[in-house]
This record gives structure tokens, sequence and C-alpha cells, in this order.
């Protein structure tokens, strides 16, 4: 037995120095007296160069059209564009800080956000994309709050109204007697300076008391799911849920804009009859990112021809002349703001405010 096991302990020990001989990764001894080795890390096996990129963000309603556009911008392109929705306000402030090269945004810059990027040392080129028409909307079961003057509608939304406008009997008394359940964009939102200007006369100043986001979506849901609910977004987010939501038709009292109540639509916004809800959206690129070769190639392709891509996101194509105007706006690398830096106007055709310039 014990001749067995000297045996089998033989044959391991060879079999293990054999093993140990073959094996080419096994280190040699080291040698104490030996110089320590320097080593060079082998490349990496993919050596490409990284795909350029396109940093968005802002404006929730300017996003569906960036979306469109930066989807067919990168087909075929080593550029990748990435896109972020923080609101109007939210995507000047990250643009001031040099953290974008493009900002969407669904109003004119304002005096605060224009003192931010001169204080950033941060230039910037403004240009209109788009038309867009804020709809008023209520749920399809609503029957009685079809047409709204507005009036009407700053009763409801205006800072007063808050804690004491809360049944729709309190607008008109042959309403309801019952809740109204308010929805309307977040407060860093464009849209909510734009409604808040027209509607009660003053960018920011509203009521509180309603439920607001960034999330056009999550507005459209909780219009769509409460019979008693009021909301306001953009043009496309009601064109894209019709069959779930009631566009408000809105009387603005002027009868050279049409007779009565006009309701959002392509034609009403284009020639400006749906008032006061009509207005033009922007994006504003970092003149400093102006120079790159991918965002000059992508806002050339913005402009020439996002035309057709704003319609399928649900908005309505500026005037080929008012593109034009953008685009030579743009490569002559014009600073600032048609609007003065001074916000939300309402009632302006933004082809006119370039032909002027």
């Amino acid at each position: 037995m014990r001749s067995h096991l000297l045996h089998a302990a033989s044959l391991f020990l060879i079999a293990l120095a054999l093993a140990c001989s073959s094996n080419p990764a096994a280190p040699p001894a080291a040698d104490p007296n030996a110089e320590p080795a320097t080593t060079t890390a082998a490349p990496a096996a993919n050596t490409a160069a990284p795909a350029a990129n396109i940093a968005i963000d802002g404006s929730s309603t300017v996003y569906p059209i960036t979306e469109a556009v930066a989807e067919e911008f990168q087909k075929g392109k080593d550029v990748r564009v990435t896109i972020g929705v923080s609101g109007t306000g939210g995507g000047f402030k990250k643009l001031c800080k040099g953290e974008i090269a493009i900002a969407g945004a669904s109003r004119p810059i304002k005096p605060s956000e224009v003192e931010l990027c001169k204080g950033a040392n941060i230039d910037y080129i403004e240009l209109p994309v788009a038309y867009d028409g804020l709809a008023v909307t209520i749920h399809p079961s609503n029957t009685f709050a079809a047409t709204m003057t507005v009036a009407e509608l700053k009763k409801i939304w205006e800072p007063e109204a808050q804690g004491k406008i809360t049944k729709w009997n309190q607008v008109r008394p042959e309403w309801p007697d019952k809740e109204i359940h308010l929805f309307g964009a977040g407060v860093d939102s464009g849209t909510y300076d734009y409604f808040t200007l027209a509607i009660n006369d003053k960018e920011h100043a509203s009521r509180g008391d309603f439920t607001s986001s960034e999330d056009d979506n999550m507005l459209v849901q909780g219009v769509a799911n409460d019979p008693l609910a009021m909301g306001f977004f953009g043009y496309a987010y009601y064109g894209s849920n019709a069959t779930k939501l009631k566009a408000v038709a809105i009387d603005d009292g002027n009868a050279t804009n049409g007779e009565g109540g006009i309701t959002p639509s392509p034609g009403t916004v284009a020639k400006g009859t749906y008032q006061p809800l009509s207005r033009p959206i922007f994006i504003y690129v970092s003149s400093a990112a102006a120079s790159r070769p991918e965002i000059a190639a992508f806002i050339e392709y913005y402009l020439t021809k996002g035309a057709s891509l704003v319609q399928e996101a649900g908005y309505i194509p500026l005037p080929p002349k008012a593109y034009e105007l953008a685009l030579a706006r743009f490569k002559g690398k014009k600073l600032g703001s048609v609007f003065a830096g001074e916000g939300s106007k309402v009632g302006v055709t933004v082809e006119d405010l370039l032909a002027r310039e």
C-alpha cells in the first residue's frame, strides 16, 4: 500500500512539473537585482473617435420638433443629439451656464435671462422654428364650457381666484355647481409664462392651486380622465390626443379675428385669428457652439428641412420667407433677440419682426 502511494505521488509531481514548464503564461522567477520593468498599455482594439455630441435642453413644447429633426439629421452621420426637457426657463439656465449648445424655448428670452447670459459671457442667436397655439382643453363629456371668453379664463386663472373660484357656476351661473379641477404647464415653462401674460396680463401671475407639470403628457392624462377638468398646453399635445380631449373655443372680443369663439387649428394659428394664444416658438444657439461644424450642419438642416417635420410633430410651420430670414440670421451670427430681450409679446408675427430687423 505504501509503495502505491509513493508511486502515485511521484506521478503527480512529474505531471505538475510538466504543466508548469509548458504554460506560456507562467511568469519567470523574479531577479532581485534586476531593474524594474517599464510597460506601455496596449491600445484599445477600437480606436475610432467618439461621435460628436450636440446637447440640447429646454421647452417641452419645442421638444417634439427638435426630436423629429434630430432623428432625421443623425441618419448616416457620426453625430449624437441628446435632448433634455427641463422647461424653457431650465433650458435658458443651462445655456447661460455653457452646459448646452442649444435651448428650446416656447417664448422669447426674458431680461433676467439676458443678464444671466451676459454675466457668464455667453452670447446666443435666437431662431424661430414654428408657430404654436396654446390649447385650452376640457373633458369630451363637458358640453357647457365649449366656448369661453378671455375674461372668463382670467376669472378662473388670475391670482385672486385662488381659493375663491373653485366651482364652474362661479364662472357662469348656468354652469354646474361642481368643482373645477385645473391642470397647467409648470412654472419653469415658457407656456406658463405666455399663458399668464396673454390671459392675466402679466407673466408668472397666476393662482397656484392647480396641478402643474413640465410633462405635457401628464397634463393630457389629467384632463382626459376627469370630466370636471380644464387644462392648457401646446397645440401638438392636443392634436395628438384630440379623441380624448375637447378644445375650448376662445372669444377674444375682437371681431376682426372672427365672431365668437375660435378653436385652435393650423389654419387659425397661422392666420393669427386664434388670439390671444397663438405664438412663435424658438431655439437659441450658443454663438460659441455655432462655429462647430456639426452644430452649423444641424441648424441648417433644422431651418431648411424642418418645416415638414414641424407638421409631423403637430405644430404649424412658419412661412418659407421666415425660415430664409432665420437662416440668414444664423449664418450672419446675428446675436441677441428680435424681441429686445423683453420676453413674451402677445399677437406679434415673427416674420414681420425678422423682416423689420
